[in-house]
C-alpha cells in the first residue's frame, strides 16, 4: 500500500477509542487509592504495607512505558495496544479476586505492565491518524484532557462503587468497560505498517538496565521521605541510578535499535518541550496532591467531598483543550506554551490564600484556573514532541514524554512533601520564639501549643504553593525561548496504514 496523506474518515472514532483506553487506565489508578482502607481491613495489613500496592504499580508502569513505546514502533502499534488492553482486563479480573497482599501486588504489577502500553501507543496512533498539524494538535489536546477527567471522576465513581459493592468492584468494573474499548480498538484502529528487517534486534539489555535505573529512581522518590533522604536505603538507590544510568548510556550509544534513541536529546525542540513538561507536571502534581490533605485536615471534608472539589479541574481541562488545538498555526507554539504555563502558575499562586476559613470556591476556582492553563497548552506541548521526531519514532518519543511526566509527578510529590515537613518545623520554631503565653492552666497551654502547630502548618502550605507557582512560572519564562519550527507542525504526517 502506498503512503497517503488523505484524512482518515473514521479518525474521530479512533480518537474516541484511545480516549476510552486512556481514561480507563488512569481512572483505575485513582479509584484504587480510595479502596485502600477497605483492602487494609480485609487483608489485616498495615498502612505502610498497603502502600506497596501503589508503589509496585508505579514502579512497573514507569519501567515498561519505554519498552512498549519501542515495541509499538517495531512490531506495530495496534498490535501492542491490543495486547496491553487485553492483559489489563485480565489483570483487573485477577486483582478483583486477590486473596492477600502478595497476590494483590502481583496482580497490580500485571495491570501496571499492561496499562503502561496505552500512553505511547495511543499518542502515536493519534499522531499518525490526524495528518494535518492543527487538527492533530486539537486531537492530542482532547486526548490529554482525559487524564484530568479520570483524576476527577475517580473519586466520584469510586466512592459509590466501594460503598455499595465493596472494594473488589473497582477492579471488576474494568472488565465490561475494557471489553467495549477492546472491541472499538479492533474495529477502528489501523495497524502501522512496519517494514520487515531480519537483522532488526530489540534492545533487551537496554530495556533491562533502564528498568533497573527507573526502579531505583521511582522507589527512592516514593519511599525516600519514609526512609530518610540520606538513609542507607536511599543512598543505595542513588548509587543504583548512577551505575545503571551509566551502563544504559553506554549500551544505547552502540546499539543499532536503542530503546531510547539518544539523538532525541540533541534536538532542542524535543529537549526544551520535555523540560517544560517536567517543570509543569512537577509543580502541578507536587502541590495538588496536598489539596485533599488540606481539605480533610483543616476544613473537615470527607474523601467524597474532597473529590467533588476537583470537578472544576476536569471542566477547565476539557474546555481549554480544543482552544489550544485551535491556536495551532495561528499563534506561535512557544507563546501558547508560555501563556498556558503562566496561567497554571497563577492558579497555583491562588492556593496561597487558603486558610481554615476557606470555602469550597476558594479551592475550586484555583483548580479551574490551573487546569485551564494546563489544558490549552497541552495540545501544543504534545504536538511539539510529535512534530520534533520522525513519524516512525513517535511511539518511543511519546513514551519518553510519559516517563518524564511520571517522574516529574513523583519528584514533585517527594519534593513538596519534604518541603512541607521542613517548613512546618521551621515555622513552629519561629512562631514559638515570637509568641508569649499568658495562660494559667494546662488546658490553656495545650490550646496555645495547638494554635502554634495549626499556624505553622497553614503557613507551610502557603509557602509550598508560592514555591510551586514560582517554579512553574520559571518554566513559562523558559518556554519563550522555545523555537518550534511551525512549518514542521503544519506538514502532514504520512499515515502508515
Amino acid at each position: 500500500m502506498q503512503p497517503t496523506k488523505e484524512k482518515n474518515p473514521l479518525r474521530w472514532m479512533v480518537l474516541f477509542t484511545v480516549i476510552v483506553g486512556t481514561f480507563l487506565g488512569r481512572l483505575d489508578q485513582t479509584i484504587v487509592n480510595l479502596a485502600l482502607p477497605k483492602i487494609i481491613n480485609d487483608f489485616s495489613i498495615t498502612v505502610s504495607a498497603a502502600g506497596w500496592i501503589a508503589t509496585a504499580y508505579i514502579l512497573a508502569n514507569a519501567v515498561f512505558v519505554p519498552v512498549w513505546g519501542k515495541l509499538g514502533d517495531t512490531i506495530g502499534r495496534k498490535k501492542v495496544y491490543i495486547i496491553g488492553f487485553s492483559v489489563f482486563i485480565l489483570g483487573s479480573a485477577m486483582a478483583g479476586f486477590a486473596w492477600n497482599l502478595d497476590s494483590m501486588i502481583v496482580f497490580r504489577i500485571i495491570q501496571a505492565i499492561a496499562g503502561s502500553a496505552d500512553y505511547p501507543t495511543a499518542m502515536a496512533i493519534i499522531a499518525v491518524t490526524f495528518a494535518e498539524g492543527r487538527e492533530r494538535a486539537q486531537a492530542l489536546g482532547i486526548w490529554s484532557s482525559s487524564f484530568a477527567a479520570a483524576a476527577v471522576f475517580g473519586p466520584l465513581i469510586g466512592g459509590p462503587l466501594i460503598d455499595n459493592f465493596g472494594w473488589r468492584s473497582v477492579f471488576l468494573v474494568n472488565i465490561p468497560v475494557g471489553i467495549v474499548g477492546l472491541l472499538l480498538a479492533l474495529a477502528y484502529v489501523s495497524e502501522s505498517k512496519i517494514a520487515y528487517d531480519p537483522n532488526r534486534r530489540f534492545d533487551w539489555w537496554g530495556a533491562i538496565i533502564l528498568g533497573g535505573a527507573l526502579s531505583a529512581l521511582v522507589l527512592v522518590l516514593d519511599q525516600g521521605s519514609t526512609w530518610g533522604w540520606t538513609s542507607l536505603e536511599s543512598s543505595l538507590c542513588y548509587l543504583a541510578v548512577l551505575v545503571f544510568g551509566t551502563i544504559f548510556y553506554n549500551i544505547e550509544q552502540h546499539h543499532k535499535e536503542p530503546i531510547v534513541d539518544l539523538k532525541f536529546f540533541k534536538n532542542p525542540v524535543f529537549v526544551n518541550t520535555l523540560a517544560n513538561n517536567f517543570v509543569v507536571f512537577m509543580g502541578m502534581m507536587g502541590s495538588v496532591f496536598l489539596i485533599p490533605v488540606f481539605a480533610q485536615t483543616f476544613l473537615g471534608y470527607d474523601a467524597t467531598q474532597s473529590g467533588y472539589l476537583f470537578m472544576p479541574m476536569a471542566f477547565g481541562m476539557l474546555l481549554a483543550a480544543p482552544i489550544g488545538g485551535a491556536l495551532t498555526g495561528k499563534v506561535q507554539t512557544r507563546y501558547v506554551i508560555a501563556a498556558s504555563t503562566f496561567v497554571a502558575a497563577l492558579g497555583l499562586f491562588l492556593f496561597s490564600f487558603l486558610d481554615v476559613r476557606s470555602s469550597p470556591v476558594d479551592i475550586m476556582f484555583p483548580l479551574f484556573v490551573m487546569a485551564f492553563g494546563l489544558g490549552f497548552g497541552m495540545a501544543q506541548r504534545t504536538n511539539a514532541i510529535a512534530g520534533a521526531v520522525p513519524p516512525k519514532e513517535i511511539g518511543i518519543a511519546s513514551s519518553i514524554l510519559a516517563l518524564a511526566r511520571n517522574i516529574a509527578g513523583a519528584f514533585g510529590i517527594a519534593l513538596f512533601g519534604t518541603l512541607l515537613k521542613n517548613f512546618t518545623e521551621s515555622n513552629v520554631l519561629s512562631i514559638t520564639q515570637n509568641s508569649v503565653y499568658h495562660g494559667a492552666t494546662r488546658q490553656a497551654y495545650m490550646e496555645f501549643v495547638a494554635l502554634i502547630e495549626l499556624k505553622a502548618q497553614i503557613d507551610a502550605y502557603v509557602s509550598i504553593f508560592i514555591v510551586a507557582s514560582v517554579l512553574v512560572a520559571l518554566g513559562g519564562v523558559a518556554a519563550l525561548w522555545l523555537k518550534v519550527p511551525e512549518r514542521k507542525l503544519e506538514q502532514p504526517i504520512i499515515v502508515e496504514a
